[in-house]
């Protein structure tokens, strides 16, 4: 990965200083139920208001289609921002225009605003040069610290970078030195866990990864659509067996390029998946006509203890089973388990990202003992696909 400009080389002080963050977090009646986001944008805000910047946060907010929608509103974040940072944060009724010039007027250095719904703006999304410039005259400088927007080509994200110096926040520094890490520059040997529902959503990404890793771990419903490639019946199982053919075609690959594909070798089975019904383990090749796979087996999990025991790096994206159900959660929780404890005693450099494995390491107890759990969603798939993100190229040095 080219290098990026990061704050360190940034002259701050009495500078208004607009910070794109990702505050979508979730919401209900007007009260953030989740500030994970936000926690870890803080030390962005934070290190900028000791250095005495004026900051100027913006944002978008769930999909208003350029069109104010009050129930998309920034304004229930402000508060949520200010409890992060520990220090009252402004709200601006606009994100350009004479409300957000008024209150940035009125910043003194150290003070922090947030400005209302970028995408109440069509402008954002067309990244309309238009809208852009009048973006960037409300600042000085432009920090951008929303990795998990950094794959949509969107004004805020993309065109500011053009028309102010622009550097990455602590939270994107972080991320794309641990995605480095975990693939660009990686230690090797170099494992992957790549779980889901289908082969057809992630094509993309076992394509980038076969190139790349030394062992490539697949799961979840995905796994039964290259068992049944192999001839393996899979009962009821969720299975894309169209697709067989492409299953054998990356597996050829893999083979071609020396990446080890690691399938299931036995499972948790039942009738369907719900809570409360009965469960039972098989081999992979005994899995019953009227029954369904909805996790790994013991023995597997096992096996991956020794296969994990015996790389450097783990990227991890995609549960091992249906862990949103006991006793699904099993296979996953013990992996995770495994991963984090190698992680702490150093002998392994884990990086885990996506909304579902970000919940599946959260269940397991463990997503704080990971080298780097990432909270994008689309911008981390795209990453592990190979892509260059739009927002991360506008940042790297000429």
């Amino acid at each position: 990965m080219a290098a990026f400009k990061t704050l360190d080389a940034a002259d701050v002080k009495g500078k208004r200083v607009l910070v794109r963050a990702d505050l979508n977090v979730p919401m209900k009646d007007g009260i953030v139920t989740d500030a994970t986001r936000i926690e870890r944008f803080a030390p962005t805000v934070q290190d900028l208001v000791k250095r005495g910047a004026k900051v100027i946060v913006l944002s978008h907010f769930d999909r208003p289609k350029g069109k104010r929608v009050p129930s998309m509103s920034l304004a229930p974040l402000a508060p949520a921002l200010s409890k992060a940072i520990g220090q009252d944060v402004r709200f601006a009724d606009d994100c350009i225009g004479p409300q957000a010039i008024l209150v940035i007027e009125k910043l003194n250095d150290g003070d922090v605003a947030l400005l209302e719904n970028l995408r109440y703006h069509a402008g954002e999304e067309a990244n309309d040069p238009a809208f852009v410039k009048e973006l960037a005259a409300l600042g000085d400088i432009y920090v951008n610290d929303a990795f998990s927007a950094a794959h949509r080509a969107h004004a805020s994200t993309e065109g500011l970078a053009h028309l102010l110096p622009a550097y990455a926040g602590r939270q994107m520094q972080a991320e794309l030195e641990a995605l480095s890490a975990a693939l660009d520059n990686p230690k090797k040997p170099v494992a992957a866990i790549v779980g889901g529902a289908k082969i057809s959503t992630k094509l993309d990404v076992l394509n980038h990864l076969i190139e790349r890793v030394d062992v490539l771990i697949v799961g979840g419903a995905m796994a039964n659509t290259f068992l049944f490639a192999q001839g393996v019946a899979v009962g009821k199982s969720l299975c894309e067996r169209d697709l067989a053919d492409t299953a054998r075609a990356i597996m050829k690959k893999a083979q071609e390029k020396g990446c080890e594909i690691v399938l299931p070798s036995d499972a948790v089975v039942a009738d369907g998946l719900k809570e409360g019904v009965e469960a039972s383990f098989c081999k992979i090749t005994a899995v019953p006509d009227d029954k369904m796979i909805l996790d790994i087996g013991a023995a597997t999990a096992w096996s991956l203890d020794g296969k994990l025991a015996k790389c450097k790096t783990l990227l991890w994206n995609g549960p091992l089973g249906a862990f949103e159900i006991k006793p699904f959660d099993a296979g996953t929780v013990h992996v995770a388990q495994t991963a984090a404890r190698l992680t702490k005693a150093g002998q392994l450099t884990s990086v885990a990202g996506g909304g579902d494995t970000v919940a599946a390491l959260n269940a397991a107890g463990v997503a704080d003992d990971f080298t780097y759990v990432s909270t994008a969603g689309g911008a981390f798939l795209e990453w592990m696909e190979g892509k260059t993100l739009p927002g991360v190229a506008a940042l790297m040095k000429d």
